[in-house]
């Protein structure tokens, strides 16, 4: 036979009752009929505990009697035959006049004791088993009603009251001897003393109740109803990716109820634990899914993990002092206290030192336990030989549970590596001998970051979520926003990533949605829903969403951003850049920006800032990496100007090449500002530093391709004609360089920590010699690559190819 237990959800509207009975008909074919275990309908215990609340502190509780009543009349009228009703409908009022006599004698003392308090939040379970009764009396044949007080004895410890199982086994086993062949309806959470008198059984009393009956009758299985498809890896409300797990142990089911996985309480396992009795997790909405089965001989699983629980809200006390060292019994003094006190212990801690202790408790508690501590270590107190008694407030506790911990190298690390990468600091660390749980007390607004990030780290079959925010929606901007959509698939299916793009900012509006903003429809998202934009705020609102595995990312060419870096990096947030501005400024910045990034374990990629989507900087640093020595780096790290002299030969003349790169879109609207070398030379001060030179810009030489007089022209027309005038110039550094075989070339070198750049002219044998088009090209010559230079080639500017650069520095950072 079963044991079907029915949570609140689950008998909390005519529709879920409808699902109960059919469930219960379906149980109920064979031999042997099912004991249901009813709880409250949903939300009434809270209102029950109000009432009763309002009554001791003298207000009105008469509307929500009221509202209580009304809700099972509506019931029974909704799903009872009209000629059956009365009978119901007398005894149920019987109840609630019960009640309310109740709290009128509450209200008139102005006090609520303890057996008070559960003889009213009894009426919960009863009402609710005594009407779903009824209403099944009309689909089975055989229904009998009990009240589960009858059965089931405890002590006097109301509200958490302890069960006298060998007399309960013997009266429950006797009931159901005495109704054979009936499908039992029960009270769930309630029982009574030696005396008769009402008592319940604490958090999750009702799964108590079903496991109860479940070991006295030596069930086949106990089946929880509730509403969700089992026990999760997570808390699905925190993560999204949680997932229900087919199979747990008892030990891991324990470990993760206890630590606030709220769908089963610990204390109810224990009598199916006892008698190895499985107890099957299922959800009342979604009937054909198979749940999460708890049996003592659980299968084998690859998973290092089962879940990840978590306790939202608790408070730590630390406790210091030379007085507790090599001091016997001092943890037995402190801990009995407790005992004797009522107050629950969740985590504990102790150096090896022995110098100091520490210990989770509710918050509710930790003014009383600072208290108790005082009043019992006073003489130590007074000797200075504890320090007094500190109380930390909202924190969380996040624990990882799983039996293949044990046997499992680096689950500790994994698990810190994930909390570090992303800024969550770690207060205390506790882990059993059993290695069952790694347990963490960590700041309570990190929790969702922390549950996220955790998440992802173990479960590697789901997806690496990274939440991006963006700043620049130009040509780069757009570009990788689209190269992103079109690739979300690959990514998902060859990365193990998924990319949401949490915020958008450009110099007019800025929007978010952590839910991530669509990669098709941003741009209308920006001008419907968009905010005006305020790079400040931006900043702050990213930080103060938390998300875990967070990058940001700079697509403009604006100084401005910059000034946040550092900022950001010490929010332990990466940041991939196309924007040079911020790596060419002082040294000193440059410094900064790679310390704090490397202080804080995240990311600082800036691949684009020197070649586009050339693999530039990244080939430096595994050179550098593997121990080779670079000697010398010779670039050609401008589009425009390569294209320039790419093309200057024949009978063209240079002010007309220079014209047509501006008509191609190869040149800022005043060819100048290409021409003068000075963003090649930011790239070069890049490289250098990258290759360990702390140069300053003014370090790098720049000899100028223009004639002074070209410089100076007053606007760009009036360059042109200084160009044209100056043809002669141009003209005669051709004709050297093919007199001589060679062609013209403006080419940065570093050598010696000296960095460069200056128009040269090479032969065949240089690899600059068959450059072409608007390409980029770089040598690097090394002790491994001597004779040969090491040489990447290809474009190096265009939204194209340099959104393309930040997509594989964005993906980088999900490799980690």
């Amino acid at each position: 036979m079963k044991v079907l237990k029915f949570g609140g959800t689950s008998v909390g509207s005519v529709n879920s009752i409808l699902t109960l009975l059919d469930i219960v008909k379906h149980e109920s074919l064979g031999s042997d009929k099912p004991v249901v275990v009813l709880s409250a309908m949903g939300g009434v215990t809270n209102l029950l505990q109000a009432m009763a609340d309002k009554a001791a502190a003298g207000g009105s509780y008469a509307e929500q009697l009221k509202e209580l009543e009304k809700r099972h009349f509506d019931t029974v009228k909704a799903l009872l035959e009209v000629q059956k009703q009365n009978p119901v409908f007398t005894r149920l009022k019987l109840f609630f006049n019960e009640l309310e006599d109740l709290l009128q004698g509450v209200y008139s003392l102005r006090e609520l004791t303890p057996r008070t308090k559960d003889l009213i939040l009894s009426y919960g379970e009863r009402c609710s088993a005594f009407m779903v009764s009824k209403i099944a009396e009309q689909h089975l044949p055989e229904v009998v009603f009990l009240d589960a007080s009858q059965v089931i004895k405890t002590d006097n410890s109301y509200g958490n009251a302890r069960v006298n199982t060998e007399l309960s086994n013997l009266l429950i086993q006797g009931f159901v001897a005495e109704h054979p062949g009936k499908v039992i309806f029960v009270t769930g959470f309630i029982a009574s003393d030696d005396e008769g008198r009402m008592t319940t059984l604490g958090r999750g009393g009702s799964d108590y109740t079903a496991a109860i009956f479940g070991a006295a009758l030596h069930a086949e299985e106990i089946q929880i109803w509730t509403d969700v498809n089992g026990m999760m890896t997570a808390d699905p409300r925190l993560v999204k990716k949680a997932f229900p797990l087919p199979e747990l142990s008892y030990t891991e089911a324990m470990e993760l109820s206890f630590f606030g996985a709220k769908v089963i309480y610990p204390p109810t396992m224990i009598p199916a634990f006892l008698k190895k009795i499985p107890i099957v997790i299922k959800n009342t909405f979604d009937t054909s899914f198979p749940g999460t089965v708890i049996r003592h001989d659980c299968a084998g699983s690859n998973l290092a993990i089962k879940g990840i629980s978590s306790i939202n809200d608790i408070s730590v006390i630390n406790l210091t002092g030379s007085g507790m060292v090599g001091k016997s019994g001092f943890s037995g003094r402190l801990f009995s206290l407790f005992a004797r006190e009522q107050i629950n212990v969740i985590l504990i801690t102790q150096s090896s030192s022995e110098h100091s202790i520490t210990f989770a408790i509710n918050p509710a508690d930790a003014a009383k336990a600072q208290a108790l501590i005082a009043q019992e270590f006073e003489l130590e107190l007074q000797a200075k030989k504890l320090e007094y008694p500190a109380v930390e407030s909202d924190l969380s506790v996040l624990a990882i549970v799983g039996e293949n911990m044990k046997q499992t190298p680096g689950i500790a690390g994994k698990l810190f590596h994930a909390l570090g990468r992303n800024g969550i600091n770690v207060r205390a660390i506790a882990q059993g001998s059993s290695e069952y749980n790694i347990s963490v007390i960590i700041s309570r607004q990190d929790m969702a970051k922390a549950l996220n990030a955790v998440h992802d780290a173990y479960f590697t079959d789901l997806k690496k979520t990274l939440n991006v925010f963006c700043v620049g929606t130009g040509n780069i901007g757009s570009t990788l926003f689209r190269q992103l959509a079109e690739h979300s698939d690959f990514l998902q299916q060859h990365n193990g990533i998924v990319v949401k793009i949490a915020g958008i900012s450009n110099r007019r509006k800025m929007v978010f949605d952590a839910n991530g903003l669509s990669l098709e429809r941003w741009r209308e998202q920006l001008e419907e829903s968009g905010e005006q934009a305020n790079l400040a705020e931006f900043i702050a609102r990213m930080k103060a969403m938390n998300l875990p595995n967070c990058v940001f990312i700079d697509n403009t060419a604006s100084p401005n951003p910059i000034d946040f870096y550092e900022e950001v990096l010490r929010s332990n947030i990466s940041i991939v850049t196309c924007n040079k501005i911020g790596n060419s400024a002082s040294y000193q910045q440059y410094k900064t920006f790679r310390d704090t990034a490397h202080k804080h374990g995240v990311d600082f990629y800036y691949e684009t800032n020197v070649g586009a989507g050339l693999p530039i900087i990244r080939t430096l640093k595994d050179l550098m990496m593997s121990g080779d020595k670079v000697s010398r780096i010779e670039a050609i790290l401008s589009g425009t100007i390569s294209f320039i002299f790419n093309n200057y030969k024949g009978d063209v003349a240079f002010h007309e090449v220079v014209k047509e790169a501006q008509d191609k879109g190869y040149t800022e609207p005043d060819p100048r500002d290409d021409l003068n070398g000075k963003d090649f030379m930011r790239k070069m001060l890049i490289l250098a530093r990258d290759a360990g030179y702390p140069l300053e810009a003014e370090d790098v030489k720049i000899d100028n391709i223009l004639p002074e007089a070209c410089l100076k022209a007053a606007t760009v027309e009036d360059f042109y004609k200084e160009l044209e005038a100056n043809a002669g110039y141009f003209e005669n550094l051709k004709q050297q360089a093919e007199s001589a075989g060679k062609v013209l070339r403006y080419i940065g070198k570093l050598e010696d920590g000296q960095a460069s750049i200056s128009l040269q002219m090479v032969d065949e044998n240089h690899p600059f010699y068959m450059l072409s088009g608007s390409d980029n090209i770089i040598s690097f010559t090394t002790d491994r690559y001597k004779d040969r230079p090491m040489v990447v080639k290809g474009p190096g500017a265009g939204a194209e190819v340099t959104a393309a650069g930040v997509f594989a520095d964005l993906i980088n950072v999900g490799a980690h």
